[in-house]
């Protein structure tokens, strides 16, 4: 019986063992120019875990889905500070 659960669940893609992905909005200070969202996307996709970015400019803001079993909104706030860009997460 041992065996047979341990065949099954090494079939198991990985994605099917992970959480359901979560989204944050940021709010997100310093963002002045059109290279700044550029910046800001690139410091949250090096984050574990981040599955999408989408920043608005006009807004200020940064939406991002992430698996909630590899990353943290502080993690995320944190990526975008010290790309010089401090965050906070919406309520």
């Amino acid at each position: 019986m041992r065996k047979l659960l341990m065949t099954v669940l090494a079939a198991l893609p990985l994605a099917a063992l992970a959480g359901a992905p979560e989204t944050v909005t940021l709010d997100v200070q310093n963002m002045t120019c059109d290279l700044c969202p550029i910046t800001v996307t690139k410091s949250l996709k090096r984050v574990t875990g981040v599955r999408t970015v989408k920043v608005d400019f006009d807004k200020k803001t940064a939406t991002v889905t992430y698996d909630p079993d590899e990353a943290q909104p502080q993690a995320l706030t944190q990526a975008t500070g010290n790309a010089g860009y401090p965050s906070a997460v919406r309520k």
